[in-house]
């Protein structure tokens, strides 16, 4: 909302320059033959030995080079104030305001006492068909260690994969964990569509965030265009919220198969202090 106000604040100045500079004065009647005198115009509109008359508003108006100057400062004003927002605020995904929603506590209780292992890896042929390159560039060379992650923050996962299966019947599968900043930076050089995150500016680089998806018989299925995987990323956001996690699948940019923990203390934009 802030940028907004600074936009229009930009814009109408630029409005009151170009008006100041272009539009003729009003009310100054009573003023204009000692004016006209102190610039070196007669009474009757002639200028005075030596002192040539200065260029009328009116005419520098009319002319083309003005409408054209007059444009440019218009068009540029919102622009600079863009600029100058972005230069003086990072850039955060939707939503990160580093608070997480409230736990389920009868189903917290329910899952706590259990540890859990995690699935044997899947087959990294199954991350190399067409379907998936379209769906998630890059993402065969993407971190799937389940060791690389926050303990803590796997057995949540590890639980919200469990009640998808015992409760909806939906296998899950572990699409990309822990990310380093230099792949993070890669996949926000592909463009808004892949990320807007740059380096250390997600939780990936902190081992809080995962991105899942689902396996249907020996298929990888990622894509919400399917109404099966659409039904079944709007349970796995229903539980891993119950369980204090946060889904992207209510953000603006909609990420439906990210969840993420925002660990007390964790701050994004830099490294994390030794």
């Amino acid at each position: 909302m802030v940028i907004w106000w600074l936009m229009g604040g930009v814009f109408l100045l630029a409005c009151g320059l170009v008006a100041a500079l272009f539009l003729p004065g009003r009310g100054r009647a009573a003023s204009v033959v000692p004016l006209a005198m102190q610039r070196g115009v007669a009474a009757d509109g002639n200028a005075l030995a030596g002192h040539p008359a200065p260029p009328s508003r009116r005419k520098i108006w009319r002319h083309p080079v003005a409408w054209v100057a007059a444009v440019l400062l218009l068009m540029l004003a919102p622009a600079v104030g863009t600029w100058w927002w972005s230069q003086h605020n990072p850039r955060q995904l939707d939503g990160y305001d580093d608070t997480s929603a409230p736990s389920d506590a009868q189903l917290t209780a329910s899952l706590e006492g259990e540890h859990l292992i995690p699935p044997p890896p899947l087959p990294p042929d199954i991350f190399l068909t067409a379907e998936v390159a379209q769906e998630r560039p890059l993402l065969a060379s993407a971190d799937r260690r389940w060791e690389q992650l926050d303990p803590l923050f796997v057995q949540t996962v590890l639980r919200i994969f469990k009640v998808m299966r015992d409760e909806h019947g939906y296998e899950m599968a572990l699409l990309e964990g822990w990310r380093s900043p230099n792949r993070q930076a890669q996949l926000a050089a592909q463009g808004p569509q892949v990320t807007q995150a740059g380096a250390w500016q997600s939780y990936h680089q902190f081992g809080l965030a995962v991105d899942c998806a689902f396996l249907r018989g020996n298929k990888l299925v990622i894509s919400e265009r399917d109404p099966w995987a659409m039904q079944g990323y709007t349970l796995f956001g229903q539980v891993a919220e119950r369980l204090g996690l946060t889904w992207g699948g209510r953000w603006k940019m909609m990420d439906f198969g990210h969840i993420e923990w925002r660990k007390p203390g964790v701050k994004l934009g830099a490294p994390p202090t030794p």
